[in-house]
């Protein structure tokens, strides 16, 4: 079959069985996620592991896409009133979850460090793309959607670096390497900061491109051209298309007090990418993964759950959020997804003995958290009250200075 015709089946698939979960009151993305399980290797095998590779650049630049409106979310005047706040928000978080794995891993368990050090760093960062689905179907708006947005870019950030600096003692640990500081931080630190940087360039020259009297299919041009551009330029450079992304739609928004125009064009274009991304996430998560865990897996999903739902709390305790930050927004940040798969690759390039074990608990950690997910982010924001609380959902992605 086909490359056209097959992605056709699976956009309408994917839409059909979102229709069907939110008339069982379910979030659109689960009927995705879903529909995908159905067409992959658990069920009926339409989409084999081999074509789900084949398709990853629809996932690049889906997920750049989202990045690149989570940038205009960090807007200077806001981040000065609250950059504090979700910073130790973030770190509580980011560091209740690694405490809590590595604990039931190493203690519990009885892993090794290396290996405990490692899974442990693996469960710091949240998949965004879920959630931001989520609060976009339901059009939600209040404390906890305000604070979701900016914690999952940062956590991704501090992710990386945790997990840069856990491998590069493992190698230690094993006998891989040998000790080098820049090994342990540098490498880390210039993943974040050269994404930041290329990011800052890109973002400074699209913000110059573009004109508050261009056309929308102008803009919308440019502003995809540079969002690819981002992207690839990152992937060549070993650098992060996430946070480039990010950083690139924080500069614009910052930039240009019109930039909602570009943020908004991008919307109207990405809708089916949306589908097809999680219908072909859900290709990719194959049943059987389940029954390889065992105890050390499922210890391994619940503690990444309780250590962000916990980390969270207490962050939010420690700022003086709002009750419902407090309550709820560790229930928005389970999501697992690409940025977990690619550091498991990384485990398997470098550290070989473990990256079967590893692999297996994640990618079963994965199928796990991006089918329920969206959920347990649903479950957060609706008991915050925060459902149907925008009535243009599109303002969510305009900067909050913008008019």
């Amino acid at each position: 079959m086909n490359v056209i015709l097959k992605l056709s089946i699976i956009l309408v698939v994917g839409f059909i069985f979102g229709k069907f979960a939110k008339m069982l009151k379910l979030p659109n993305v689960s009927g995705y996620l879903i529909a995908g399980l159905f067409l992959g290797p658990s069920f009926f095998n339409f989409v084999s592991h081999e074509e789900s590779e084949s398709f990853e650049i629809i996932s690049e630049l889906t997920l750049s896409f989202i990045a690149f409106g989570i940038g205009s979310e960090f807007m200077l005047k806001d981040i000065v009133a609250m950059g504090k706040k979700i910073a130790i928000i973030t770190l509580a978080e980011v560091v209740g979850a690694i405490a809590v794995v590595f604990s039931v891993m190493y203690f519990i368990f009885n892993q090794d460090l290396a290996f405990s050090m490692v899974i442990a760093s693996m469960s710091a960062a949240t998949a965004p793309a879920a959630t931001i689905m989520v609060i976009r179907q339901y059009r939600a708006y209040g404390p906890v959607t305000k604070t979701i947005l900016p914690v999952v870019a940062l956590d991704d950030v501090f992710g990386i670096m945790a997990f840069g600096i856990a491998l590069s003692v493992a190698k230690i640990l094993v006998g891989n390497d040998g000790f080098s500081l820049l090994k342990i931080v540098g490498v880390p630190l210039i993943e974040i900061f050269g994404s930041l940087l290329l990011g800052l360039v890109l973002g400074i020259v699209l913000s110059i491109l573009t004109k508050k009297s261009d056309p929308k299919d102008e803009l919308q041009i440019k502003t995809l051209f540079f969002i690819g551009l981002s992207a690839g330029i990152a992937m060549l450079l070993g650098l992060s298309p996430l946070l480039t992304n990010i950083m690139m739609g924080a500069t614009l928004a910052n930039m240009r007090s019109y930039s909602n125009r570009s943020f908004s064009s991008v919307n109207d274009f990405v809708a089916i990418f949306y589908v097809l991304f999680f219908t072909l996430a859900g290709a990719s998560l194959d049943l059987s993964i389940l029954w390889g865990v065992g105890l050390v897996g499922a210890g391994y999903i619940i503690a990444r759950a309780s250590g962000k739902i916990i980390g969270a709390y207490f962050g939010a305790v420690a700022t003086k959020a709002e009750p419902t930050v407090r309550k709820y927004l560790g229930f928005a940040l389970l999501p697992q997804g690409g940025i977990s798969i690619g550091l498991s690759v990384l485990v398997m390039q470098q550290l070989p003995q473990y990256s079967v074990e590893i692999t297996t608990i994640i990618m079963a950690s994965v199928l796990f958290y991006e089918t329920l997910g969206p959920i347990f982010a649903k479950i957060a924001i609706h008991k915050s009250g925060e459902i149907d609380a925008l009535p243009d959902f599109e303002e969510m992605f305009e900067p909050s200075t913008a008019h």
